[in-house]
């Protein structure tokens, strides 16, 4: 079976014509790290399906202060979703950190194809519904644990972080300093 398939078939049974009209809207990408997907102050137009790489979002501050909101690994979806509902500027930006493969697709024609066929717009409604459980479960992590407990649930979530996204993001992630940070690190070794 197609892994892209069994990734949507966690969500709900999605039928080989589903998935075909789904293919017909999306468009296999390779992007480059460091290439912002959707910006701040832009009406996007896309959702991405990403396959290999890691992404970011994040919110930047008007002196340029960046504060990382969430990190994505494959397989899930990325995309502004409020600025895509509301058809209205983006206050985030969604940036690769290495090389990514992602599928792209278009949103309008998506929310077209989940009026006209009950399998998409159910996939949808499922893939809405998890996305909102994982805000959720990002705000109980910043309202309950310290930051020691926050980084240690991302190491969990993204074992080789730490080679993998430069340290000041996983402080801005974790909302601490990078010398706190390095402090955490220090005294998890210390343990080890």
């Amino acid at each position: 079976m197609n892994p892209n398939l069994s990734f949507l078939n966690t969500f709900i049974d999605v039928s080989e014509d589903a998935f075909e009209k789904l293919k017909g809207i999306s468009t296999f990408k390779h992007i480059k790290a460091d290439t912002l997907i959707a910006k701040e102050g832009e009406t996007p137009t896309k959702i991405y399906m990403l396959v290999s790489g890691l992404m970011r979002v994040y919110f930047s501050t008007e002196s340029g202060k960046e504060f990382n909101k969430n990190f994505f690994m494959p397989i899930c979806f990325v995309g502004s979703f409020t600025a895509l509902i509301k058809n209205k500027p983006s206050k985030l930006n969604y940036e690769t950190l290495t090389d990514c493969k992602v599928y792209e697709i278009d949103y309008v024609k998506l929310i077209k194809l989940c009026h006209t066929d009950i399998v998409i717009s159910n996939l949808y409604n499922k893939i809405v519904e998890h996305i909102f459980m994982q805000y959720e479960e990002r705000q109980l992590e910043l309202i309950s644990l310290d930051a020691k407990q926050r980084y240690l649930e991302l190491r969990k979530r993204i074992p080789d972080i730490d080679l993998l996204i430069a340290q000041y993001h996983i402080a801005s992630y974790l909302s601490i300093t990078p010398v706190q940070l390095s402090r955490i690190r220090k005294g998890l070794k210390a343990l080890y």
